[in-house]
This record gives C-alpha cells, structure tokens and sequence, in this order.
C-alpha cells in the first residue's frame, strides 16, 4: 500500500502525541483534534464522483511520534471515532490497514515509529431518508415503538446499504402514519443509528424496539447492557435436539481465517479472543419426516422446534452455538444449514429460519413491564406449517421456564 505524502506533514496530533501525515487531497479530513472528520469526508467523496479512486482519497497516514502503548484497534478508534472497535477490527482483518508496510493484527501494539497506513471505509449516511416501507407495529407511544421486523432488511445504513433499511422506514412511519407522531430519538445519529437499541441480523424476524426520545434511548440501553431484558428465539433446526432442554455455554470470537467468505463468520473460540456466550435452548416440537426418495435419512428426515433464550448477546451467537452442536438452523447457510423444501421438491425458507419472538423488558418511563410477543409469519410460518402437516409430531410436554406460547406465536392454519 502506498502513500502520497505530499511536500510537507502536516501536525494534526492534538493530544495523542503523533504526527498525522497526508496527501494533498487528504489533508482536509483531519480536524483540529487529529480525529478523521466524517462530514468532511462525506464532502469529498460526493465532490469526488463516482468515478475517482475514493480508496486513494480516503488513504491517512499516521507517522508515530511517541510510544503509546496501546493496541492498533484502540489507536484507530480514538482517531475514527463514527467507527466501532468491531468495526475497525473488521477493517484491520480485511486487509485495510498497514503497519510499517506489513499486514498487522488488530491486537498489535502500536509504538515510537510506526508508520500506520488505513482506508478509510466511507462513513454512512447521517441523513435517515424516509422510504414508504411497511411496517408491522406491535406497540408504539411517544417514547419507543416496537415492531415485528420482516427478514431481508437491514436496521440501519451500512456501507453497501443506505436505502431500504428499518430507519428509513421508521422516518416515513412517523410522519405519514404514526398517531402519536415524534421521531427517532437523537442518540446515535451521528452514526446514522438514531434510536437504535439493539439490532436483529438481516434475515433475522422478529421483536426490535427503537427509541423516540434520548431518555427512553438511555434507559432502554441500560436495560440490554445489564442484561435485563428477556429475549426469546424461535428456530427450526436440522436434527433431533437431545436431552430437551440445556445450556450452551460456549465462547464465541470471529473466524481465524481472512479469506473471502470467512470475515464475517463467528466460530466458537476456547483462546484469549473467545467471547462469554450462553444460550439455553427449550425443545418445543420435533418433526420426523417419512423416507422418500432423495432423502437422506440422516439429514433430512429430522428437525426440531426450539426456544431459545439468550443470556448474553454476542454476534450470531444462536447460529454459531447450533452449528457447533450440530444443529445448524434451517436454510442458514453461512453455518451449514440448508433450503427446506416442500414434498414437490420446492423451498419453503432459503433464509436462516430465526425468529425473535418475545421482547421482555420495563418500560422506561411508567416503568411498568411489558411483553411483546412477534408471530411468526411468511416463509418461516409456512416452514413450520409445512413440519406439521407432513411430519410425525412429538414434544416433550410442558418445560420449565419456556414462554413462547406457540398458539399465539405459530397458530396453526385452517
């Protein structure tokens, strides 16, 4: 990787005791305190066109003056602040980052001399622009709304995608339909995540609660930091899941390898970057499905209902935890699982099979305690209607501390 560094450095190290080194075009995202400034280099970007090397513009260079004794991923958040740590770590493991020339960890302590070369990755969108999407509204007031999010769309902007997400959708709700109106509180919206809570993968349905007010927001997040929040899962699973009920307590850290395809996958990890995960599972249905031709016995005949409440909230710690079990959930791909298809051979679910199905948690305000409860609806319905109808049936009957009722949350067609 190189870097144009012009004629002269330019100081821009506020109080971190380093030399910020730029080229000409760069020169101007850097502000007073040393940090990358994001409007600015939104600005540029824009002014840019489609059709320059953005990479080029958003190369920084950073030339050490002091040793610091901090960690790369440290450094790098201090000085690209509308970035999360797991964000630039990502940036570090795909190759976005150079120390002295070389590819580094995100763990490697940055000193005296180094010379650190990053992209930039472009800042999203602060801008939240309303979308006319539908939403399924469960619970609204003027201090949280919560809905029961369909798969295939994204909470907030992204990289790749800044239109078609919840946000958008959220920004049009309020203003053409909602009755108690107001808008998505200010906390996060310099990361164009304003209101955001917590969030539910792409392809994940299921409960999701945003905040209208900076006081709800505060409080609200209080609640899923400290872990008081009951979070309750439904998915269909490939296998019969024995004994019916446990507890997976089993850490979870990224995916050693950097190739494409790996980057984004989570494994269970037993070293010093293995994260505390627990999930304990509730089997609610198992189905077994008659021998026929093209099925194979020890794969496609079995499948399993299950609750799942989440004791800590680690990235796809549900899919990772199964998959390692050996329960990959259906049409989960990226963790082993595969399309569920119907007796003419057609798929039902090519999506991960994964749905949030109740939100426990108090209310901010009145402090009374609410709980919603998300249906599961579409493809992931039918998948379980399609078990029911073609399979032999069985439960374990009536298991301590399961909360789904599966009446309510999967009622059965007529």
């Amino acid at each position: 990787m190189s870097s144009d560094r012009g004629d002269k450095p330019s100081n821009a190290s506020g109080n971190a005791g380093d030399e910020v080194v730029l080229s000409d075009a760069a020169m101007s995202l850097i502000n007073a305190g040393g940090k990358v400034d994001a409007d600015a280099l939104r600005r540029a970007m824009d002014a840019a066109g489609d059709d320059s090397d953005d990479a080029e513009l958003r190369r920084i260079t950073f030339n050490l003056k002091s040793d610091l004794n901090k960690r790369l991923d440290r450094y790098l958040t201090d000085r690209i602040g509308f970035m999360s740590r797991t964000q630039l770590q990502n940036v570090v493991r795909e190759g976005g980052v150079l120390v002295n020339g070389r590819v580094p960890k995100a763990s490697t302590l940055v000193k005296r001399g180094d010379v650190i070369e990053v992209v930039v990755p472009p800042p999203p969108s602060s801008t939240i622009q309303p979308e006319d999407i539908p939403l399924h509204v469960l619970y609204e007031d003027e201090h949280l709304i919560v809905l029961n999010k369909q798969p295939d769309i994204i909470v907030h902007p992204a990289r790749s995608h800044l239109k078609g997400t919840m946000l958008s959708a959220l920004a049009y709700h309020f203003r053409h339909r909602s009755k108690t109106g107001g808008a998505l509180s200010g906390v996060g919206k310099d990361f164009a995540r304003p209101g955001v809570v917590h969030r539910l993968d792409r392809h994940t349905s299921g409960c999701i609660v945003f905040a209208k007010q900076d006081e709800a927001h505060w409080k609200l997040g209080h609640q899923f930091e400290h872990r008081s929040v009951d979070k309750r899962y439904l998915a269909v699973v490939h296998g019969r899941i024995e004994p019916a009920a446990d507890v997976i307590e089993l850490p979870i850290g990224s995916h050693p390898s950097k190739e494409k395809g790996y980057r984004e996958k989570y494994v269970v990890r037993h070293d010093e970057l293995g994260k505390h995960a627990v999930t304990i599972y509730r089997v609610r249905e198992w189905y077994r499905l008659p021998a026929a031709p093209g099925l194979d016995p020890k794969r496609d005949l079995d499948y399993t209902l299950v609750e799942l409440e989440l004791k800590t909230g680690r990235t796809h710690q549900i899919r990772v935890h199964l998959s390692y079990l050996g329960f990959p959930i259906v049409g989960d791909d990226m963790y082993t699982g595969r399309p569920y298809l119907d007796a003419a051979g057609n798929p039902i679910i090519a999506r991960q099979a994964l749905h949030a199905c109740i939100l426990g948690f108090t209310h901010p305000i009145s402090e009374q305690r609410m709980v919603m409860t998300a249906p599961v609806r579409g493809d992931m319905g039918e998948l379980v209607q399609d078990l029911r109808r073609r399979a032999v049936v069985t439960s374990p009957g009536d298991l301590p501390g399961a909360t789904v009722d599966l009446a309510k949350a999967i009622p059965n067609k007529t």
